[in-house]
Formats: structure tokens, sequence, C-alpha cells
């Protein structure tokens, strides 16, 4: 109020007396002729002996600002350039304080601004308005503006205004969902702002030594809450196991999963092994605690019947090697032959020679006489003895022991169970789901029993015995050694567990044209065709490699179902499909063979491409389940430059693919 009575004093306030009553009058009247409602200022220039008396009377008043004739208000805005307002027609004398004396928010923002010598205000577009009457009151008290900068709204998904309804609201829940400060703080300076590379992953430091409040996009964001959860992932690849240990623990709390007063060694253990098992596929810290219990429960139903008709679970079983793998398992455990983690050594699978943890999941740790190598053994001996090879093992194996198509490691697996049914454990059998590997292979013994006898024998190997008997050809004794001893040919995708490269959508595209991306060093943008109504809008990291002119006219390879993103404000929807050496220091354009047909699916031999089976993946599936992430280490150059998955070359209807790089990595 000290303010607000020297502003009167030097006549750039005023007492105002209208009442409530009037103020609903003069508004209907404007409205009424048509004119924008504001204050008319009948006190604004009152007898000072009207007020003084009604002042001393004890009449309420509220105190306005006197706004100057002709004033205009005009400010630079960071974010949205010159903006201005005519001040007297836009809103009139304004109220400072109410007639409580309590004053208005703009009033309170304008006296702080001034007092604290603020020199930059950011904040959202919604208070572009408010800057208005702030400005006026500052050039009054005589104070500096500060440089504004008016923030875009952040949109939900939906492209509505950010609210309740779109999820988490507080800063706990995310944690509690699992989400690091830091790649919060870095998800959200990334919402209308970008250094002006294509480098989206950023420390607390490096966002302050980059950030520049004129690289502030006007354009609104919307909050994507799978980019989220990918920033958060690539965080959490850049810490070591130990630095997440505490934050993987809070999870398995919040989850039920660790007893109360549990041994701490024990408990140390079962968290250390459950971080090490999901390091690699984690979006969320919460993701290493829903993981755990996943793998220490079993999802094997009780009878083949309850398989879902078509699920990749069930077709396998009718293909027959299931049965008599999962009854050579269940055989061995009952003797004690069939390999079980060492419960004096339960972490072997986790460790490597130097004791430091393993986070990939095609390493597994131990030495020569540890579990890992014995189960490896013993999966050689049985392949042998059921002449079976490949995913023709591995997938049943996996399902008859953990109850799942895919997953991480099994020894890894195996060996998260051994910790949760250990004597004394540290974990709630209850709240994890636990289910030890006696029950699982009582449950397994029910399942095959209710496998139909068709489903019994493989298919494979009846198909080759009907073969043999319709040629009327029999091998002698002295083949079936020479046989059994000649040397197997590895094949690349033995043991392969990711998604089928049927997941992926590569077409053959055009590239139509390219420009420079304004914002950022390293990238192209680039309108391509890949068959559709209209051409894609791609951005990619090509700029240091090669020239524009180099990609124009282009035919290339796209893959096409990943989902649509911002790359530094560009809307990017795809990826072009190049080769580069092991360092990535040369990158090369894959080529495609010149009668290749625009828009075509690449194919790759020995995979059905065709009817449900070999459709592609929906774009949401390819990211969540990062099934490119899964796929790329197998997609490689031979020593021809042939691209490859697997050892397979990438075909069109006019031939190979090929690259001028050998040896190298396709991404």
């Amino acid at each position: 109020s000290k303010i607000a009575n020297s502003l009167i004093e030097s006549g750039k306030a005023y007492p105002c007396f209208s009442t409530p009553e009037e103020l609903d009058a003069m508004k209907a009247r404007m409205e009424a002729e048509g004119i924008p409602p504001r204050y008319d200022g009948t006190w604004r220039d009152a007898d000072p002996e009207v007020v003084k008396a009604k002042i001393d009377a004890g009449d309420l008043y509220t105190v306005r600002f006197k706004v100057p004739a002709g004033a205009r208000v005009v400010i630079d805005d960071a974010v949205r350039g010159t903006v201005s307002w005519d001040a007297e027609a836009t809103v009139g004398d304004f109220i400072l304080l109410r007639s409580s004396g309590v004053p208005v928010y703009n009033f309170c923002v304008a006296v702080d601004d001034a007092s604290m010598g603020i020199t930059t205000v950011i904040r959202a577009e919604e208070h572009l308005t408010n800057t208005l009457r702030q400005g006026l009151i500052l050039d009054a008290l005589g104070a500096p503006r500060p440089r504004y900068a008016h923030c875009s709204l952040i949109l939900g998904e939906d492209k509505q205004k950010l609210s309740k309804r779109h999820g988490a609201t507080s800063c706990n829940q995310f944690r509690l969902d699992g989400f690091l400060p830091d790649a919060m703080i870095n998800y959200l300076a990334l919402l209308g702002w970008n250094d002006g590379t294509d480098n989206e992953i950023f420390t607390r430091e490096e966002l302050i030594d980059a950030f520049d409040i004129d690289r502030i996009v006007k354009s609104p964001s919307v909050f994507d809450m799978d980019k989220l959860k990918w920033v958060n992932s690539q965080h959490l690849k850049r810490m070591e196991v130990e630095e997440i240990l505490d934050l993987v623990e809070e999870q398995l709390g919040f989850m039920g999963m660790i007893k109360e007063g549990a041994d701490e060694a024990k408990k140390s253990d079962f968290i250390f092994a459950t971080t090490a098992l999901a390091k690699q596929m984690l979006e969320t810290t919460q993701d290493a605690a829903t993981n755990a219990k996943t793998v220490l429960g079993y999802s094997l139903p009780a009878a083949f019947a309850d398989l879902e008709d078509g699920s990749e679970a069930k077709e396998m079983v009718k293909q027959g090697n299931f049965y008599g793998i999962a009854m050579k398992i269940i055989e061995m455990y009952e003797s004690g032959s069939f390999p079980i983690p060492n419960s004096s050594n339960l972490l072997a699978a986790f460790m490597d020679g130097s004791n430091k943890a393993i986070v990939e999941d095609n390493q597994v740790g131990g030495d020569e006489t540890s579990y890992p190598q014995a189960y490896k053994a013993t999966m050689k001996s049985v392949a042998k003895e059921m002449k079976v090879k490949g995913k023709n093992l591995f997938h049943p194996v996996r399902l008859a022991l953990t109850g799942e198509m895919s997953g991480q490691d099994v020894t890894k697996q195996m060996s998260l169970l051994a910790l949760a049914s250990e004597d004394d454990t540290a974990v709630n059998a209850e709240a994890a789901d636990v289910v030890t590997i006696e029950a699982r292979m009582e449950k397994l013994k029910g399942f095959c029993d209710s496998i139909p006898e068709e489903f019994r024998a493989s298919k494979q190997a009846s198909d080759d015995a009907a073969n043999r008997s319709k040629d009327g050809k029999k091998q002698t004794k002295a083949e079936e050694e020479a046989a059994a001893a000649a040397p197997a040919v590895a094949d690349p995708l033995d043991g392969y567990e990711g998604p089928p490269i049927t997941a992926l959508d590569i077409r053959v595209g055009r590239i139509n044209k390219v420009w420079v991306h304004e914002e950022a060093d390293k990238l192209f943008c680039e309108e391509i065709d890949v068959g559709e109504d209209e051409p894609r809008q791609i951005a990619s990291g090509l700029r240091p490699y090669m020239d524009a002119e180099d990609l124009e006219g282009r035919m290339v390879l796209v893959l096409c179902n990943l989902k649509a993103r911002k790359l530094a404000g560009f809307h990017s929807h795809g990826m072009v499909l190049c080769a580069s050496n092991e360092d990535h220091s040369v990158v090369k354009l894959v080529s495609v063979p010149v009668e290749a047909k625009i828009g075509e699916r690449v194919t790759v031999p020995g995979f059905d491409f065709e009817g449900e089976e070999g459709a592609p993946f929906a774009e949401n599936k390819v990211g969540k389940k990062k099934v490119f992430e899964k796929i790329a280490p197998f997609l490689q150059t031979s020593e021809y430059g042939v691209p490859t998955f697997g050892g397979r070359p990438l075909l069109t209807s006019a031939g190979v693919c090929t690259s001028p790089i050998n040896k190298g990595s396709v991404s």
C-alpha cells in the first residue's frame, strides 16, 4: 500500500469509489453499445476534496492505475518478436489495490520484479497480456523492464493443453514411476528449445552451458511420454549399475518385493542381479522391478488348450520339438543332472572375470566350472541327442523354463529365481509372484500331458523320414557316422531370439529434395518418395558425411514404421538406412538396384514376408518394444559390402542391395 500511495501522490494512480453495482451497470451499458468493457474513468479526475471527504468518512475504495492518454506498450519478446498494445483502448484504468487493501497479481509481480532487479522473465504465453499492465506499472515506478520470453504452451498428445487428464501431475509421481531428475530436466528443456545440433541428451551442466534464450521456438511442444522414456533410458545407459542400485531398491520397495528386515547381503545381491539383468532394456528404474517380477513368475498355462490360438507359443509347440525337449528337461531335473545355479555363487551369471557387472544380454559371466558354462554344455548335449539346434532348441527350452517366448538370457533369469528361492531369501515371494523351479517342473509336466499326440514329434523329423521312405533310400551306418562327424556350419542367427526381420517395414525410396536444417549443424532435411500418397519428410544426420547434391535423386532404403518425432524442431517420419565402418567415421548410403520399384518392401531370404505373419509391426510397437535396437546388431555388411540380416542379403525385386563398406554395420 505504501507504493500504491506513492503512485497516488505522484498522480499516477487514484482512489476509485465506484460500487460493484455501478461497475456492473457500466459494463452492461458498454456491451449494449458494442464497446469493449473497461472502466470509464468516473473517479480518474475527481475533485480532491470530494475524494478526501469520502476517505475520511470510511467509504471503501480501490486504487486504480491512471493509464496515460495515448500510451502504447511495446516489447521485443525473445520468442514472439515485437509485440505492442494500445494501452488506453485495451485495458483502461486497471485496479492495483482491492477495496480490502490486497494488491492484485500484476501489481505484486511488477513491484517484485522492480525490487529484485529481475532482468529476464521466461513464462507461458498465457501471461503475454499481463505484460501490458506490468510494463505500465514498471514505467510508473521508474524501474527498467526485464526482457520477456513468452513460451508456447505444452500440449498433450491429443494436441490439447496439458492437464491432469494426461497423466502424472507432480514431480513425486514421476519419481515413483522411475524417472531420473536429470532426465526430467533434460526432457523439459527440450520442450520448445534446442541447441542447434541434433544432440538431445544433456547433463545439467551441459544444459546450463548450452542454453540460449534466443533458441526458444515459437511453436507449441507436445509432452510425449514415449520420448520422455527414451530420454530417461539414455541417461540410464550412461550410468553404471552401481549408480542406480539405490533407485532400483526404491522401486522394489514400492512394489513390496523386499522383505522387512531382510538380510543385507542377500538383499544387496538380489538388487544387484535385478539391476544388471534389466540394465540394457531400462526406460525407467521401475522397469527393473517389473522385469524381475515377470522373471520370477511363470506364465505357462496349465494346458495346451489354454494357449492363445495363433500365438507364437502355440505355433511353436505344434511344430513338435517342444514336447520332447520339455520331457528331457523334466527327466534331467528329476534325476539331478539338469544344471541349476550354484548356491555358493548365485551372481556368477552377472559378473565378468574382474567382478564387474555384465549388462549386455549376449554376455554371460562365470568360469568353466560355473552354472552358465554347465548350462551351455547341457544345451549342446541336448541339441546333439535331440538333433535340434537354433531356435528349434532355444525357443522350447525358454518356454519350458521361463514360461515366456522371449526375454533375457535364461541362465541370468534362473539365477535371479534362485536368489528369490534360497533359504532366508530377501524377496517377498508373495508380492513378487515367485514360482520356484520345483513348482515350474510340476506345472510343465501337467502341460506336457495335455499336448495332443500329433504335436509330440518334430514335424521336420517326420517329414524327413517320410521323404526317405518315399525315395526308398536309407543311410548306411557309415553315412550316419560321417554325417554326425561333419562340422556344422555356424548360422549367424543360431541363438537369435529377437524380433523377426519382418517386423521392420524397410522400403525403397527416392530422395526428391534436400535442404539444410537451419537450427542443427549435423542435420539434412529430406523429402523422400516411399510410394505413399504424399512424400515423407525425414531428418538425417548425414551433413558431416556428404553434400546435399550427393543425395538428391538417389534411391535409398527407408525404415518406414518408426513413429514420427521432432528432431531439432523438424517433424521427421522414418530413417534412411546407411552403412558405416566400425568407428562410424565413414558413412555411406546403401545402394539400391536402379530397376527396383519405389515403395516396394525389402525382403530377406528364408523369411516369409507375405500374409499376416509377415506384416510389419505397428509404429508404436516398434518403438516401445525397441524392435530396431534388437535387430540392428544383426544388420551388417558382408566382406563384399552386401547389407545382410544374419548373413542373408537384403533383396529388392531387382536384386541385391550393395554398399561400399565391407564388414560394417547398417543403421
